[in-house]
């Protein structure tokens, strides 16, 4: 056992306690720009509103894609400290954040180049597209940045620095929200940026974060310093990343990609139904940071001691996790059930975008219990190197459940299909991914090695 691997000693639920607080404060920070970035944006008018909704599932795709690496490099980092190889640790640490910026890289022109097309895909209307490209072209090219951070925070969660990473998430938010209104409607005389002004807040306020975020890293077992990674048998820890970082990264984009098709299907249902499901997306969002908190803590704890040949404690981290999920799941959907037309209000005046507001979270909410379920599953079977079993279950929830119904029913229920579909999978998956990672933890390794 490591003395540098302090989660695999005191009991388990302080330690999603003390791991998941300081994550909430941070997921909220987060999910709050997309809130106040639509609250903005629904100020310049109900087709920019629109153009964030289409622009929101490819948007969250991407970030996935980067949130994938975090999780691989989350994965490694844990289990090689509970292993007890801090040496190996900091050289993949350091080795993670490289490769993160790389890909930052590698993603960012090919968006670029698959603007027009995709959207395209979409079935947007020859009105949005501009507006669509002004979010879009400057977010594409700020990839790299928001690439950075996330490799940066993957070496702090992997040493169950969930406080360090709050820390980073709550600078880039409020660099966000003082930015948000200058440079999306102007202030100060400046006439903002339009929808556009919502990206460039972004990039300034992940800039932010990487800053902070390589300083806060500075202080920990494992420092930012690139001529670490001397020596490094460079296959081995690309295998190590990959194998976690390809599937998880994956996994989390097909839910966007999906929401992208259900986007794209209930176009045909009007603008203002894109519009009542964006906006009320976003609010999905902000409310279940408490389980995206959890998703995301529950991967040092659980890769810890598997690292440090631990289950047993994995397994009650599982089930402990599991068990909030699904009450925390079930209070927010009353609540939501009951005030879904004051938030709608918030967002817009307009009546019939109002109407498909309340109608989606009257419905899709009662799913946040399997939603909460499945993305701490899936964080707990990323941490032990079963990320090939998140991505497949992730894959059959929504293109064997979600769109096949959505697909289906459209014609009978029109919008509130979608919406359903989303319920329905959010329960199926949700049911699936507790109980293959409840299996998985079961199985008692023969000495799990941080090299796998």
């Amino acid at each position: 056992m490591s003395e540098t691997a302090k989660l695999t000693r005191g009991p388990i639920r302080g330690h999603l306690v003390s791991q998941t607080l300081p994550a909430i404060i941070g997921v909220a920070s987060l999910m709050s720009v997309g809130l106040i970035d639509a609250y903005f944006i629904g100020q310049l008018g109900s087709a920019q509103l629109a153009a964030i909704s289409f622009v929101f599932p490819i948007s969250v795709a991407v970030v996935s894609l980067g949130v994938g690496t975090m999780v691989g490099i989350n994965s490694v980092v844990s289990r090689t400290l509970g292993s007890g190889d801090l040496a190996r640790a900091r050289q993949r640490g350091n080795f993670g954040i490289l490769f993160a910026v790389a890909l930052g890289l590698m993603m960012s022109a090919l968006l670029y180049l698959l603007l027009d097309p995709l959207f395209g895909l979409m079935q947007a209307d020859d009105e949005l597209l501009p507006i669509i490209r002004e979010y879009m072209v400057p977010f594409s090219l700020g990839l790299p940045v928001i690439l950075t951070i996330m490799g940066v925070n993957g070496v702090l969660r992997g040493q169950g620095e969930a406080k360090k990473t709050s820390y980073v998430s709550v600078t880039y938010a409020v660099a966000n929200m003082i930015l948000d209104p200058i440079l999306i409607t102007g202030a100060f005389g400046f006439e903002g940026f339009g929808i556009a002004g919502a990206a460039y807040a972004t990039i300034v306020g992940w800039s932010i974060g990487i800053a902070l975020g390589l300083f806060l890293l500075s202080k920990t077992d494992i420092p930012f310093q690139p001529r670490r990674i001397g020596g490094l048998d460079f296959g081995s820890s690309l295998n190590a990343i990959g194998k976690v970082a390809g599937p998880a990264a994956f996994s989390n984009a097909i839910n966007p990609i999906g929401l992208a098709v259900l986007t794209a299907l209930l176009a045909s249902q009007g603008e203002a139904a894109v519009a009542g499901f964006g906006a009320a997306g976003r609010l999905q969002s902000f409310v279940v940071v408490p389980l995206l908190a959890l998703s995301g803590s529950i991967g040092a704890i659980v890769g810890q001691n598997w690292g440090a040949d631990m289950p047993e404690r994995s397994r009650l981290a599982m089930l402990e996790a599991g068990a909030f999920c699904i009450g925390y799941g079930l209070l927010i959907a009353v609540l939501l059930w009951s005030t879904g037309g004051w938030f709608a209000d918030i967002f817009t005046d307009d009546a019939e975008v109002m109407a498909n507001f309340t109608s989606y979270l009257s419905i899709a909410a009662w799913g946040y219990a399997g939603y909460g379920l499945l993305i701490v599953g899936n964080g707990a079977l990323n941490a032990i190197d079963r990320a090939s079993v998140s991505l497949t279950q992730s894959f059959a929830r929504v293109f064997l459940v979600m769109l096949p119904f959505a697909w289906v029913m459209r014609g009978d229920w029109g919008a509130e299909a979608i919406y359903a579909a989303e319920l329905t999978a959010n329960l199926v998956g949700g049911a699936i991914a507790a109980g293959a990672a409840w299996w998985f933890l079961g199985r008692r390794p023969r000495m799990v090695q941080a090299a796998e």
